[in-house]
């Protein structure tokens, strides 16, 4: 304690006392190891978060979840913006140029392999969120996408739904192959043949999740059921749905995934997966600062995968198939 007094310059240590500490500082060659300083202290931590999210009610819930456990944790929290066109991998080597002490990368950049090998190259750390496949060297925050995807599947089947749609997510995240996964396994535990033309591909964005609900309900055998891979398209497809003059869920049900706010705010509320987008940011900041301030130690730390659990949503946009012919028909 007397020691740390006198680095810190502190008043009450006396002069002779000050004198023998100042002695055997200057005998033993001894600095002060900033690391442990700062690591023991705390010290504020910059992280940056680069996105490049579609959907702004996930990019939503996953900024209050950072800007909360920013506050708790003595972190700041730098937001940068790009595009997936190859500005992303300028925005990387920006925040790399600059300094930051770590980055977040949700989806869809923690997917992608340019700004995840500019950050190494850097040697700076990152937390990948919402991988469907994320890597075994870089620690992680995700759900079991795949499992989640069979549940809503099989949640559908026992609704007595036979023909049910799916739109898939942007196939360059790796998320949006494992919920198909879980959407045929779901198909196969039900009995129900898997149709390749029961399946449309989308964007994770609501404009092409129109564009794939048109192409679903305008088949001579449309779906009874669509389930749509985040909430965005599964909103397109109500509101595609009622372009057609058709009730939801009274002449086809519609589901979702991820439990935005856009789920609540349609009509009929959405029925869909939960994932807990805040929670996700919360614990990615988290584990971010921990590897950080870890890596300031004599110890290189090891990466860290959690995964967090989702939940099944029930609201009023899924209904048994009609048993009677449809009044629109």
């Amino acid at each position: 304690m007397t020691v740390s007094r006198v680095i810190n310059g502190e008043a009450n240590v006396r002069a002779a006392t000050r004198d023998l500490v100042n002695a055997a500082i200057q005998q033993l060659g001894y600095a002060p190891n900033r690391a442990a300083r700062s690591l023991a202290g705390a010290e504020e931590l910059r992280i940056g978060l680069l996105y490049s999210n579609p959907s702004a009610a996930y990019l939503s819930e996953f900024l209050v979840g950072g800007l909360e456990q920013a506050s708790r944790g003595n972190l700041q929290l730098m937001v940068e913006q790009c595009e997936i066109d190859g500005r992303e991998v300028k925005a990387a080597e920006h925040l790399a140029r600059i300094g930051i002490d770590g980055v977040i990368l949700p989806p869809p950049l923690c997917d992608s392999q340019p700004v995840i090998d500019v950050l190494q190259k850097a040697g700076v750390p990152m937390v990948l969120v919402a991988s469907g496949q994320p890597r075994a060297d870089i620690s992680a925050v995700s759900i079991d996408d795949e499992r989640a995807a069979f549940d809503m599947t099989c949640h559908l089947a026992r609704l007595g739904h036979r023909r049910i749609g799916f739109i898939r997510g942007n196939p360059n995240q790796t998320a949006s192959a494992r919920r198909l996964e879980g959407y045929k396994r779901g198909l196969e535990q039900s009995g129900i043949a898997f149709d390749l033309d029961m399946v449309v591909d989308g964007l994770f964005t609501y404009r092409s999740g129109l564009d794939a609900a048109e192409r679903l309900l305008d088949q001579k055998a449309p779906p009874s059921a669509i389930f749509a891979a985040n909430d965005d398209m599964a909103a397109a497809a109500v509101a595609v749905a009622h372009r057609h003059g058709l009730d939801v869920p009274g002449d086809v049900t519609v589901c979702g995934f991820d439990d935005t706010p856009l789920a609540t705010t349609i009509w009929p509320e959405l029925t869909t997966i939960h994932q807990p987008i805040r929670d996700m940011s919360k614990a990615a900041m988290d584990l971010l600062a921990g590897e950080i301030r870890a890596r300031r130690g004599p110890m290189r730390p090891a990466p860290k995968h959690l995964t967090l659990d989702y939940t099944f949503v029930r609201r009023q946009s899924d209904a048994a198939p009609r048993r009677r012919p449809s009044a629109h028909a």
